[in-house]
């Protein structure tokens, strides 16, 4: 910072050259030890690697074992490159980016579940020209549809109104930094096509289809060669100049565009009948915009994968939710939100059932059956065990049946806790409150048993035959049921969210006309990195407290750290001592409370609430603003 306000006209001057430069700094150093030593330690410094990172689909594909091309090193157990991606390239070495989408794996997932019932069924054959599809987006009908169902992407939908692939592919490359200030003109152009001009009428062909707009990093290629007379491969270099911002090609491009450059065979403009001012607008209308260009081969591929998402969702609707999400099975907030999205749809979500259920979630008689897998503590071993075994030997009968037929897998008390918890045994005979009661005891006599017949003993039980056998069972205690808010508490517990219903359906409506915001807004999403809510604005959010935790601050003051959950998540908020102060007394926990407060975002986390103003639900609206 010192050298920085010492030297400011030269910001990336060095330590070395700072000393010549600056007769001030010089002075310090000389006649301080502590200057001296700190740059001096610095100069050690400057111009090392502050850290090693790795490209995390950058793949270097060589002839030979690449080691014979460039020092390796490891990081994070991972083999890379010693070598920058810009120097591997200059050494001619091939550098691809292999991305993995998640998407395909639920379209070839809900493709394998329609075939089960449509075994002609193939997403290569469908319309890409389907006006229902389209509809459906221009209505913001997006959730779950690939690129689009973040909220700025389905306003983008909703304003342009979709009506080809075309359209989509526009939508991915230009909704992202730069280009979105071209939103606007291209939704504009597209309602009116009286509004499209074109500087020169070469470029009509190149920017008929996106309505007057550069959009593309291909269009700038062929703008060069129509307008330019550049070849193939030198309009590339100039896309590439722009694209890494190198300024001085640019420049010099900017020229042999222009005027033309006999000598490396360029035409140029003005040899073309186009004047020098609009040549020169066209190519800093090109530089400006191809800072931040989209490639059109990228962008088509994901407008693909956008079409066909959507197409899953209207016509499949329960095998493509299915798929999305067991796609997302790790991320309850994620499940939580295609959950409520489900119910929107009018598609019920059946509770978890070991004589239903599979891994994943699946499809059963037009309704959606939960994943085993969403449980904790029940691992994918275990659960792919009960499955094969109920479609070996037919579904299990009762709690004790299913015991003693998966003893063989690693299923220990808590397993079956968590699955009584859950509802998963709800089909068998008895309540959940009378599985817990016998659980234990079931487990201890199998594990008694077995022992037994390791040293050879026999009891009485051994000596009746197989079908007799069936008549004997551990009878249920007349305990009855957990009351609902028990059975949803477990539920929460075991899943991460609330199965059979939520302690706020019945407030639902109330809720909506109330808040502004909910807790989901607050969660970054996973394509565009970008919660709903924007960072400082004031919002009001309603649901149960679940959690508070006091801290002193260094004035023994009370704040609080509350987890305030909703129908679609949770979030923290915090309340400062003041707010505190005028508040304590609604913070009860389990309470059902509104909190108007101020979004607070943090790089790569997901938003929280700074808690000014707190109402319970019978004080609505009087003291929220």
């Amino acid at each position: 910072d010192v050298v920085a306000k010492l030297v400011p006209s030269t910001p990336h001057i060095t330590l070395d050259e700072a000393l010549k430069t600056s007769p001030q700094l010089k002075e310090m150093y000389d006649g301080d030890e502590r200057v001296q030593k700190l740059i001096d330690t610095a100069r050690a410094l400057e111009g090392m690697p502050r850290n090693t990172s790795t490209h995390a689909a950058g793949v270097v594909i060589t002839k030979l074992p690449v080691e014979h091309y460039v020092p390796l090193s490891k990081n994070d157990e991972t083999m890379v490159t010693q070598y920058v991606m810009t120097t591997l390239e200059e050494l001619g070495l091939l550098k691809m980016d292999f991305l993995g989408l998640r998407n395909l794996t639920v379209i070839a997932e809900a493709e394998a579940e329609i075939r089960k019932t449509e075994p002609e069924f193939s997403m290569a054959h469908i319309p890409d020209d389907d006006p229902n599809i389209y509809t459906m987006l221009a209505e913001g009908k997006t959730q779950g549809v690939f690129q689009m169902e973040s909220a700025g992407m389905t306003g983008v939908c909703v304003s342009m109104k979709p009506t080809s692939i075309e359209d989509l592919t526009a939508i991915v490359a230009l909704y992202r930094p730069g280009p979105m200030d071209s939103i606007p003109k291209f939704i504009a152009n597209k309602q009116n096509a009286q509004r499209v001009t074109y500087k020169t009428p070469l470029l009509e062909p190149i920017l008929r289809v996106t309505y007057g707009c550069i959009v593309y990093q291909e269009q700038v290629m062929q703008i060069v060669r129509e307008l330019g007379g550049y070849t193939l491969g030198r309009s590339d270099l100039v896309r590439r100049a722009m694209s890494k911002k190198k300024q001085a090609v640019m420049e010099k491009e900017k020229a042999n565009f222009v005027y033309g450059n006999p000598e490396e065979g360029v035409p140029g403009c003005i040899s073309r009948g186009i004047s020098e001012a609009v040549a020169d607008h066209i190519y800093e209308e090109m530089m400006d915009f191809a800072k931040y260009a989209f490639n059109k081969s990228h962008a088509a591929c994901y407008a693909v994968v956008s079409y066909q998402t959507a197409f899953l969702k209207y016509y499949y609707p329960l095998e493509f939710m299915a798929a999305l999400m067991t796609s997302v099975i790790d991320n309850s907030a994620k499940v939580t939100e295609y959950i409520m999205s489900c119910r929107s749809m009018g598609i019920e979500i059946l509770p978890p059932d070991v004589n239903y259920s599979l891994a994943g979630f699946s499809v059963q008689d037009g309704k959606i059956r939960f994943a085993l897998t969403a449980l904790k503590s029940v691992g994918r071993p275990v659960i792919e065990g009960i499955v094969a075994e109920r479609a070996a030997n037919g579904n299990y009968k009762t709690l004790e049946d299913f015991i003693t037929r998966t003893s063989e897998l690693d299923i220990n008390k808590r397993v079956i806790e968590n699955l009584i918890k859950a509802g998963a045994f709800d089909s068998l005979p008895g309540t959940r409150k009378q599985k817990m009661f016998v659980y234990a005891g079931l487990v201890d006599r199998l594990v008694k048993d077995k022992k037994n017949n390791l040293v050879g003993q026999m009891s009485l039980f051994d000596l009746v035959g197989e079908e007799e056998k069936s008549d004997f069972h551990t009878p249920l205690p007349d305990v009855g049921e957990f009351d609902r808010q028990e059975l949803l508490a477990y539920e929460k517990e075991v899943v991460g969210f609330y199965i059979s219903g939520h302690p706020l359906e019945e407030y639902k409506t109330f809720l909506e006309r109330r808040i502004t915001a909910k807790t989901s807004d607050f969660y970054r999403d996973e394509e565009t990195g970008e919660p709903k809510v924007t960072d400082g604005k004031e919002v009001v959010i309603g649901g149960i407290l679940t959690d508070k935790k006091i801290k002193y601050t260094k004035n023994n003051k009370i704040m609080a750290f509350l987890t305030i959950e909703d129908l679609y998540g949770s979030i923290e908020v915090v309340i400062f001592p003041r707010d505190y102060e005028r508040n304590q007394s609604r913070l009860e926990v389990d309470g059902k409370i509104f909190v108007q407060g101020r979004v607070q975002l943090e790089d790569e986390k997901d938003g929280k609430l700074i808690g000014s103003v707190i109402s319970r639900f019978d004080e609505m609206p009087r003291r929220l603003a």
